[in-house]
Parts: C-alpha cells; sequence; structure tokens
C-alpha cells in the first residue's frame, strides 16, 4: 500500500500528539448509529473486536488468551488491570523510566498495594540485572509491571528480554502497550506476557472511550477475589461477556463502532506491519526536518522509537513553549502541549491518520513560527 497521503475534506486541526489523535473521516462517521447495549448486531460488533485484538497481539487460540474491554480510557484499564491481577497480600515491582511508570506506582499506593519500585532515568533503558536480581531476593514480588512505549519521551523498552526474567522468575507479567499496540508488533506468548493493556484512541486509530486487556486465561480465572473496585474488576468485566456477550455497564457503543471501523482500515492498510512503516516513515521525515531547522533530540536513535519523538527547547532566549504552543495551533498543528519529565523538552505524535506530507507540513509551520518569534538557530 502507497505511504502517500490520500485526499481528505477534514477540516479539524492536526494533531501531532498520542492520543486523542487524528483520526479518518470514515471512523469518525461510524459513531453516526444509535445501536442499544443489547442489540445483537452491536454484540457481534464486540466479539469481532475482541477476536481481532487477539490476533494483533499474536494469538489466535482463544482457549490461552482472551480480551477485555473496559469503559475509560487507557489510564481507566492500567488502574482495572494493577487493582484486579496483585493478589491482596501479594506484591508490585514497578519498573519505571517515565511519568507512565509512575502512575502505575501511584496506583499501587492509592489502592495500598505493597509495590518495590525500581527507577532510572528517562533517557534510559531499565536495568536488565537489576530486575533479575530483585526478582530473586524478593520472593514476596508476585507481579511485575512495565511500559512498553513510554510516552514521556518515546524510550521503548525491551518488554521481550524483561517477559525472559519475570518468566524464569515465575511471576505475572503486565506490560502498559498504550502507545506502542497495533504499530509495534508484539507477541504475547513469545514474550511471555499475562496482562497487556492499552486503549481504542492510540495506533489502532480510534476515538476515546474504552481501553482493553489482552489476558492469558489461565492467570485471569486465578485473580476470583483480588480485585479492589467494583466497575474496574477485570474478571467480573470477562466473565460477564463469556455469559452473556455485554458489558456489565453501559458500554461506549459510539466509541466502538468507531473502533470496529478503524480495526478494518488497518486492515486495509497492511495491518500492523504497514502501519509501522508508516509511522517509522513520519518519524524519520520529522527527525530530518527537525535537525536541519537545529533542534536536537532528547534520545539517541537506539532508544528511540518510532511513536512520538523528544526534542530539547531551543537554546534561544526569545523560545517561549506556550507562545510557540498556540501560534503552532493557530496555524492547525496541535503539538503536546508540554513536558512531563524534568528535562526542558517538547513532544511530537507520530501516530494517528498522519502521513509523511504532514510532519513536513509540520516543520514548515515550526520554521515560520521561530521566524516570527525572532528565533534563529
Amino acid at each position: 500500500m502507497t505511504l502517500d497521503k490520500p485526499l481528505t475534506s477534514n477540516r479539524d486541526k492536526l494533531l501531532y500528539t498520542p492520543g486523542p489523535l487524528t483520526t479518518s473521516a470514515t471512523v469518525k462517521a461510524a459513531m453516526l448509529r444509535d445501536l442499544g447495549s443489547r442489540d445483537q448486531e452491536f454484540m457481534a460488533v464486540v466479539r469481532a473486536i475482541r477476536q481481532k485484538l487477539l490476533a494483533i497481539g499474536g494469538q489466535t487460540d482463544e482457549s490461552l488468551f482472551t480480551v477485555v474491554p473496559m469503559q475509560g480510557s487507557g489510564t481507566f484499564g492500567v488502574e482495572a488491570a494493577i487493582s484486579s491481577i496483585v493478589p491482596r497480600d501479594g506484591k508490585l515491582l514497578v519498573i519505571i523510566n517515565g511519568a507512565y511508570g509512575k502512575r502505575i506506582a501511584q496506583m499501587a499506593s492509592v489502592y495500598q498495594i505493597n509495590a518495590h519500585l525500581l527507577q532510572t532515568a528517562e533517557n534510559v533503558l531499565p536495568d536488565l540485572q537489576a530486575i533479575d536480581a530483585t526478582l530473586s531476593n524478593d520472593s514476596a514480588i508476585t507481579t511485575v509491571a512495565v511500559v512498553h512505549c513510554e510516552t514521556t519521551t518515546g524510550v521503548l523498552n525491551p518488554i521481550e528480554r524483561i517477559g525472559e526474567i519475570v518468566r524464569r522468575h515465575k511471576r505475572v507479567y503486565f506490560v502498559d502497550a498504550m502507545s506502542s499496540f497495533g504499530a509495534i508488533p508484539i507477541n504475547l506468548a513469545d514474550s511471555s506476557i499475562d496482562y497487556l493493556v492499552s486503549s481504542s484512541n492510540k495506533c489502532i486509530e480510534g476515538v476515546p472511550g474504552f481501553s482493553f486487556a489482552l489476558a492469558r486465561k489461565e492467570a485471569l480465572l486465578a485473580t476470583q477475589g483480588y480485585a479492589r473496585t467494583l466497575a474496574l474488576n477485570l474478571l467480573a468485566q470477562w466473565q460477564e461477556l463469556e455469559k452473556t456477550g455485554q458489558f456489565r455497564y453501559t458500554p461506549p457503543t459510539h466509541v466502538m463502532m468507531a473502533f470496529h471501523q478503524a480495526l478494518l482500515e488497518l486492515d486495509a492498510e497492511g495491518g500492523v506491519p504497514a502501519r509501522a512503516a508508516r509511522y517509522k516513515q513520519n518519524h524519520d521525515t520529522l527527525l530530518a526536518g527537525m535537525r536541519d531547522l537545529g533542534f536536537r533530540a532528547y534520545l539517541p536513535p537506539e532508544l528511540q522509537s518510532y511513536i512520538i519523538t523528544t526534542f530539547y527547547y531551543p537554546e534561544h532566549p526569545n523560545f517561549d513553549f506556550e507562545t510557540f504552543y498556540q501560534t503552532l495551533n493557530d496555524k492547525g498543528f496541535v503539538i503536546y502541549p508540554g513536558k512531563l519529565g524534568d528535562m526542558p523538552c517538547f513532544r511530537l505524535g507520530n501516530i494517528g491518520r498522519l502521513y509523511p506530507q504532514d510532519m513536513i507540513d509540520l516543520v514548515g509551520a515550526i520554521k515560520d513560527t521561530l521566524v516570527e518569534m525572532n528565533i534563529v538557530l
């Protein structure tokens, strides 16, 4: 499939963010229907979504793995998992190199889950030897959590190698694949993943409104009595879906119809490999253009994903991020509104219904904005 940008009549501003993101007109149009939560057509869509998500995770055997959609954003999905899969007397190892790893640790604190935090800098990969040693020395740890693509910077963590360590120590393995699932190939079994969570408004290019957990059935069935909430009970949600085909509580019907359309468009594009190729070309185009303008990337190439790219603020007295952000916004280019980490950086997303020409257009708008701010790099 060609990577050239198709013609579009979409007049919305382009979103260079990691979600919500720019979606196709046909995905948006799929929401223009009202379906009841118990409508047979809607329940068939839910079944199709669950089957397709499992296939994207490299699995087709529904006796081994399953999919549990959950109302709410990606953070709701992560919290549903963290509050549902750690035993009441268990302990969570949280591997942290960014804000979203810290968020998992915060969830553990809120639910009074005993946790050990293994933290590195935001531009450093997790210490595999330290993970191995921690699991060797602390038999109380039952569950290990890591973020695959840390949206704080775009760093890509080695979930396969971490999975090997977790499997060897016979612990439960949770992966937050919010910003990677659907664009970076992931095989649940090969990576020894017991639970993976992502959401509708990321690389599959749907709209915000629900998250989903891909779960190893054996691990999920073992969590009876673990859940610390009513609405976010992952096992109870799965049991209801298996029994009746329905959510326990009101599902986001319109959002799921849009997501079903987004899955069809993912297939039409050529699946995960083709989407990965487009996003990688977006990233390469953006990085080359920004370097030509004088910007410096925060991460070295060997740590950088093609999902989101982080750049240092220009070292110029006239640079003010709020002015930079708003000027680009006024031109129709919406970037991530500020930094999450400790370094003076900003982030540009490469995902969504964006193409290399959109990255060229963004670089042109940034160039014009620098001129307006009297900045020469």
